[in-house]
C-alpha cells in the first residue's frame, strides 16, 4: 500500500484547513529541508567535532553547544532564502531577526527553538527542534516586536522534529495533529501518525524531583497525587524524566502523560518558570490542544497568555487532559 508523504499530506489539509495556504505549505516544506539537513548532523555527530561548547553563552545566559549553533544557522540561512517570511525569532538570538532587504519578503514570521534538549547531545539522548508560525497583521515595512508578540492561540502551525532512534515530524495547521517519519532510503517523511490523539488520562508525571525542595506547596501537592493510589487510575503514576521536553513529550502524547516544568525558587532569574512561551510553550500548547490535551502554567491556557517580552518564560503543565484538570484544580484550591 502506498505510503502518504508529508507533502501529499499538507496539500490535503491546504484544502481543508482554511489557515493552511499553500504559503504555510511551502514554508513548511523549507522546515522540512531545514530539518533534513539538521538531523544527518545529529546523526553523525560524533565523527564530525560538533559536538560540545563553543565558548559563547546564548541570551539566556547558558553556554551553546555547537551542534545549537549548526542547527541555528542552518534554520537562519535556509529560513530567510524562503522568500515566505518577514522576521524570524530564535531561542539563541537576543533579538527579533529581519529578512535582510536584498531577498524576497513573505507575509509570516517564524520563531523556534533549533535544538531542545541540547544538554543531552553529548550523551545521545533525543533532542529536537520546536517551530512556530503566525501571520504578519501589516502589509510592508520593518516587522516591529509588537507584531511578533500575539497569543499562541493566533498560530497558524506549530510542530517539532524529533531527531532520535528515527527522525520524526510532528505538526499541526489546526486541523488534526499528524506524524511522520524519515525514511532515510528515499529522503521522505512518510506518515506513521495520523490523526494523533493523546488519551484523556495519563500513565506517567515527568518532572525534575531534583527541584523539590525548590517548589511552591501547590507543585508538591500536584506531585504527591500523581504519586498516590487517591488519583485517576487509583495507583501510582510511573515517573518518567529525559530532561528533554520534546522527547518528554512526544512519548506523553502517545502513552499519555503530564510533563511539567513549574516555576522555582533555585534562581531568582527564573521564578517565572524557565520554559520560554514564544519558542516552547505556545507550539507545543498548540499541538496538545489539538491532540486533544490541555497546557496550562497553572492557572491561565497557556494559548491565552498575552506575551509582553521576546524571550518570555512560563511555568508548563502539559499532557493529558483530566491531570492537567486536576492540576489547575489544586491549584486553584491554593
Amino acid at each position: 500500500m502506498p505510503q502518504v508523504t508529508v507533502t501529499e499530506q499538507l496539500l490535503i489539509h491546504q484544502k481543508e484547513s482554511p489557515m493552511a495556504t499553500g504559503r504555510v505549505t511551502r514554508l513548511l516544506n523549507e522546515l522540512i529541508l531545514a530539518a533534513k539537513i539538521i538531523s544527518r548532523e545529529v546523526n553523525k555527530a560524533g565523527l564530525a567535532n560538533v559536538l560540545g561548547f563553543t565558548g559563547e553563552t546564548n541570551v539566556q545566559g547558558e553556554k551553546v553547544k555547537k551542534l545549537d549553533e549548526f542547527a541555528n544557522s542552518v534554520l537562519i540561512y535556509r529560513m530567510e532564502r524562503s522568500g515566505l517570511l518577514c522576521a524570524i525569532s530564535s531561542e539563541e538570538n537576543a533579538d527579533l531577526i529581519q529578512v535582510p532587504d536584498n531577498l524576497r519578503h513573505g507575509d509570516y514570521i517564524l520563531i523556534f527553538d533549533p535544538l531542545d534538549g541540547s544538554s543531552n547531545i553529548d550523551v545521545n539522548v533525543s533532542i529536537g527542534t520546536i517551530f512556530s508560525i503566525f501571520r504578519r497583521t501589516k502589509n510592508n515595512g520593518p516587522v516591529s516586536l509588537e507584531e511578533v508578540l500575539h497569543k499562541g492561540s493566533e498560530q497558524v502551525a506549530a510542530g517539532y522534529f524529533l531527531y532520535g532512534t528515527s527522525t520524526m515530524m510532528v505538526y499541526t495547521t489546526g486541523n488534526g495533529v499528524h506524524g511522520f517519519t524519515l525514511d532515510p532510503s528515499v529522503g521522505e517523511f512518510l506518515l506513521s501518525h495520523p490523526d494523533m490523539k493523546i488519551p484523556e488520562t495519563g500513565k506517567v508525571y515527568s518532572i525534575n524531583e531534583g527541584n523539590h525542595d525548590y517548589w511552591d506547596q501547590p507543585t508538591r501537592d500536584i506531585v504527591s497525587w500523581f504519586k498516590s493510589q487517591d488519583n485517576h487510575r487509583k495507583k501510582p503514576y510511573t515517573g518518567r524524566y529525559i530532561g528533554s521536553m520534546v522527547s518528554d513529550f512526544h512519548r506523553n502524547l502517545i502513552y499519555g502523560g503530564v510533563f511539567m516544568y513549574p516555576k522555582d525558587s533555585k534562581d531568582s532569574k527564573l521564578n517565572s518558570g524557565k520554559l520560554r512561551l514564544m519558542c516552547e510553550a505556545n507550539p507545543m500548547a498548540f499541538v496538545i490542544e489539538q491532540a486533544g490535551g490541555l497546557a496550562t502554567d497553572g492557572e491561565k491556557r497557556i494559548l491565552d497568555i498575552e506575551p509582553h517580552e521576546l524571550h518570555q518564560r512560563v511555568p508548563l503543565f502539559i499532557g493529558s487532559k483530566n491531570d492537567v484538570l486536576k492540576i489547575m484544580e489544586i491549584y486553584g484550591n491554593n
